[in-house]
């Protein structure tokens, strides 16, 4: 840095009462001023706290850090430099300030007008309007033109170099707290991404597509229908090959069922054939009931019959496949194989009914009317055990005999009938 002009000539030895002190050479162009640091010189009168040499005569309000005072700008004014510490504006020139509160730059110790040591690492003097920051010395700045020989200069870049470190500051507090928001961020996606729940459904995870979420739905209550009862069992057809002819084993159907009325006791069982496919508890029951009703056979009283499963029957009602019921009727001399009928079988045990009527009924009846078939089918080959032979219509119209085989015909001679179930019809 060049040498300042002053006003006046420079004082000498005996006027200042210290030895002279040789300013360094000035550095090349682009090396940092004040690299080394300056011998400390005995103090004296006026002599500032860093030892640096006064440039005339010291007066009051020198500056405490050695600024050299050019000319005579008034009593603790400098002419150029740093003002006086704490001292007011109105002391010195028209204009000039100090700076409250501008941290300065210790090497240590105390100093003249000051509170007490310096500024250690995170303090800073009263009013100080950022957190102190350690920052390049003013001596080691590299000259950049003939700015930086201002000594006014020096005052402006601290202002700046604090500037710069509060600013530095919170770009570090910025960048740890966004680098804390990035970590919780990242520890609440990880979850996410292996598949577990969080309480949330992702924007782009299916879950939040109304088109591929199903909604929930109540199942429908399931109604289990009635068992049919039943006259509705006995109205109905069932499977079975006309051309059947079964294993020829029987089996009686258990149970006891008493005879509910007065007159002869007549015990029967039923047996059917097996692997028929055919429902023998609902033939059993037919049966009993028919044999019962007050149409039939012990209509006026004069009989009852009553079903058992062990014992000695009268006779038995079988149920048995068309080849079977063949077979057992051919014992008795009847073909049944011609129209594929029942029979009494008198010389055996066995009144055979065909399962392939008892299933489908006949032309006659119709399908509409198989419950009637059904009970025309137990009274007639019943009535054959119990004496009585084939009788036909006689009557055009009428109802025909319950005797009279209404399953070939019901137009006998020219007479045609009407089909019947019962022996006492009027009943």
């Amino acid at each position: 840095m060049g040498r300042h002009s002053r006003k006046g000539a420079a004082p000498s030895v005996a006027d200042t009462g210290q030895q002279p002190v040789v300013e360094p050479a000035p550095s090349r162009p682009g090396t940092p001023q004040g690299t080394g640091r300056r011998r400390r010189q005995p103090d004296g009168p006026g002599t500032p706290a860093h030892g640096t040499p006064l440039y005339g005569t010291p007066e009051r309000g020198t500056p405490a850090h050695g600024t050299p005072a050019y000319g005579s700008a008034g009593p603790g004014t400098p002419a150029h430099g740093t003002p006086v510490h704490r001292v007011p504006a109105s002391a010195g020139a028209p204009g000039a300030s100090a700076r409250g509160g501008h941290p300065q730059h210790d090497e240590g110790g105390p100093r003249p007008g000051s509170y007490g040591p310096g500024p250690g690492p995170g303090r800073t003097r009263r009013g100080a309007e950022a957190p102190f920051v350690p920052g390049p010395r003013h001596e080691g700045l590299p000259e950049e033109g003939p700015k930086a020989e201002l000594p006014a200069a020096r005052g402006g870049l601290g202002r700046t170099l604090t500037g710069v470190a509060a600013a530095a500051v919170a770009t570090v507090l910025a960048v740890v707290v966004a680098g804390q928001v990035t970590d919780r961020e990242t520890t609440e996606a990880a979850p996410r991404a292996a598949g577990e729940p969080d309480g949330r459904a992702s924007a782009d995870g299916p879950a939040s597509r109304s088109d591929e979420r199903t909604a929930p739905t109540t199942p429908a209550p399931v109604v289990t229908p009635p068992p049919p009862t039943y006259e509705q069992l006995m109205t109905r057809q069932y499977p079975i090959d006309p051309k059947l002819k079964g294993s020829g084993a029987f089996k009686a159907v258990p149970g006891l069922q008493k005879a509910p009325g007065p007159g002869q006791l007549i015990r029967y069982r039923i047996d059917v054939e097996e692997g028929l496919g055919l429902d023998p508890e609902l033939f059993a029951s037919a049966v009993q009931k028919t044999l019962n009703d007050p149409r039939s056979w012990a209509g006026r009283g004069a009989m009852s019959f009553e079903r058992i499963s062990s014992g000695e029957p009268r006779f038995v009602i079988t149920l048995a496949s068309p080849g079977t019921t063949g077979f057992w009727c051919a014992k008795s001399d009847l073909d049944t194989t011609i129209d594929n009928v029942s029979c009494d079988s008198a010389s055996t045990e066995r009144v055979m009914i065909n399962a392939f009527r008892w299933a489908q009924g006949s032309a006659t009846f119709g399908p509409k009317a198989m419950y009637a078939y059904r009970q025309m089918l137990i009274n007639h080959e019943v009535g054959h055990r119990l004496g009585h032979t084939h009788k036909d219509c006689a009557t055009p119209g009428a109802l025909a005999p319950v005797m009279q085989q209404q399953t070939k015909s019901l137009n006998i001679g020219g007479i045609k009938c009407r089909p019947n179930p019962w022996v006492y019809p009027g009943s």
